[in-house]
């Protein structure tokens, strides 16, 4: 029975988050050599006035995976698997051992300043609950008949799909689908429109940076959340990490994928719990669990049990 470690994307974040990290000595190495790399102490970073800032988010978001997870490993909780949503793809190559840390700082801070730039107001993202993928694809359809740049995000789950765009598009969206009574459409903290061709080009000037870096094999088993499939080679890691601010999240397959494999025990990396909800609906005979409600040696009970039946 394998582990699976996920890192949670945008949306999770919450001011304090990394000033709230357990004081342990694997998560205050992460905090010192992200100091380090960016010239500044990262908890200047998770204030609430700082957390505006799609690169503090993003930043906040790669040290807090990375550190719960060294945590966990420091403490016998070694993972078999590792998937990120988003910008926890790149946590999670860090922990595949597939990407320095060092060198993912650089990169997440340079990808949260792409698409700033590219979207500084005026955009975001919806998560849309109660419909099926047919139904909102004909809503996109009419929308953007009508003028407004609206896309398909996610598909976290057979009935939570997540839609980015225009503010004006997400909130005539958000109309339609109160009008019609058959969902419930609510605006997450995201202030770009993440996963769709409105980032190409952001993601075309990312892949020049990522280029410059050399990457390793992967020492875990690497599932991409947008191919929903496990890459191997350095060169296919690059291209996830490069291009999945511009590509659809296929978040359900990923777990499927992940289910399908053998994982059994899931455990989501601070500070996320949204993972672990949409894990439940996957992992129908294994255990899903979160660093953000779940006691450490709970955690450690449930991956012996998983180590003892491999």
């Amino acid at each position: 029975m394998s582990i699976l470690f996920v890192f949670p994307g945008q949306g999770s974040q919450r001011p304090g988050m990394l000033q709230q990290l357990p004081a342990h000595a694997a998560c205050q190495a992460v905090l010192a050599e992200a100091e380090a790399v960016l010239g500044s102490s990262p908890h200047l970073l998770d204030s609430a006035a700082a957390l505006r800032s799609t690169v503090a988010v993003q930043l906040c978001l790669l040290i807090a995976g990375v550190a719960s997870a060294r945590l966990l490993q420091a403490e016998g909780i070694q993972p078999q698997m590792v998937a990120g949503l988003s910008i926890g793809a790149f946590a999670a190559a860090v922990v595949a051992e597939a990407l320095p840390l060092a060198a993912a700082l650089r990169l997440v801070r340079r990808r949260g300043q792409l698409m700033e730039q590219a979207y500084p107001q005026g955009y975001g993202m919806s998560v849309v609950s109660g419909l099926a993928l047919p139904q909102l694809d004909s809503l996109l359809a009419q929308l953007r008949a009508a003028g407004s740049p609206l896309y398909l995000a996610n598909i976290n789950a057979e009935r939570q799909l997540v839609v980015a765009g225009s503010e004006i598009g997400l909130q005539q969206l958000a109309s339609l689908i109160q009008t019609g009574g058959a969902g419930r459409c609510q605006r997450l903290d995201i202030s770009v429109p993440s996963h769709c061709s409105l980032l190409d080009e952001a993601a075309s000037a990312l892949r020049q940076d990522v280029a410059r870096i050399s990457l390793a094999t992967p020492r875990l088993d690497y599932l991409s959340a947008n191919a929903a499939r496990v890459l191997r080679r350095p060169e296919q890691i690059a291209d996830d990490l490069a291009g999945n601010m511009a590509r659809l999240v296929r978040w359900h397959d990923c777990s499927r994928l992940a289910y399908e494999r053998g994982a059994r025990l899931a455990v989501e990396m601070l500070p996320g719990s949204t993972l672990s909800r949409l894990l439940k609906l996957v992992f129908a005979q294994g255990v899903v669990m979160n660093m953000a409600q779940d006691r450490l040696d709970s955690l450690q009970a449930q991956a012996r049990r998983a180590q003892a039946e491999d």
